[in-house]
């Protein structure tokens, strides 16, 4: 029951020192590392730097991110305004490919568009993410590039062998299936869990990265 109240209270605490969230509305849950974020935020960033708060505290193993975004009446925009916004957004972002587009309904942004890595698509989402009005980002880009799956596994490998977060002694394993990429094994934080996982998606080609890594806290 302590260790339990302990992480509730140090993800709470974590959300409080946060200047990028306002935690006012939000509540805490967890049943052993398992951390679930209740209430509301009124930003789509607050919605995703409170589930980033949230992994930075020790001991926690996941967060189910149940937050709604509930706008101020002053930040509402209407689909046509959002709509380009969000497509000048993208166009003014030399790391976003040509003809990547947003469309919006109801602050819903809907991405869709062609590019060849996976840092590509997240450059769009990052690009549109802060605008007024957006309340989720649904992201339908495609990646077109296809990967020999031998050469996938062996550059996602050779990253996590760089990376100065993950631990040379961890038991992660890398397969690759077509575009698929497979990560399985245990990391011992949320940092690590993310470097491993942003490897994956650097690695050409790659449209799906299955996340079975156990943060073991």
């Amino acid at each position: 029951m302590g260790a339990t109240k302990d992480i509730r209270e140090s993800v709470q605490a974590e959300l409080t020192f946060d200047p990028l969230v306002d935690a006012a509305d939000i509540t805490v849950r967890n049943i052993n590392g398992e951390v679930a974020l209740n209430g509301a935020v009124p930003s789509y960033p607050q919605y995703l730097e409170a589930a980033a708060a949230a992994q930075r505290v020790a001991g926690v193993k996941n967060v189910y991110n149940h937050l709604a975004v509930v706008l101020r009446d002053a930040d509402h925009r209407d689909d046509a305004w959002l709509t380009t916004a969000a497509n000048n957004a993208l166009a003014l972002n030399v790391t976003v490919p040509d003809g990547v587009e947003a469309t919006a309904r109801d602050g819903k942004l809907t991405l869709t568009g062609l590019v060849e890595f996976g840092r590509q698509r997240e450059a769009a989402e990052l690009a549109v993410a802060g605008l007024t009005g957006v309340r989720y980002v649904k992201d339908d880009i495609e990646i077109t590039y296809d990967a020999d799956p031998a050469d996938v596994k062996w550059f996602v490998q050779a990253a996590l062998n760089r990376s100065a977060v993950v631990e040379d002694d961890s038991d992660i394993s890398v397969d690759a299936s077509g575009n698929t990429v497979t990560l399985g094994g245990h990391v011992r934080t949320w940092a690590e869990h993310d470097a491993v996982v942003g490897a994956a998606w650097m690695a050409g080609g790659v449209i799906e990265v299955r996340d079975y890594l156990e943060v073991t806290g």
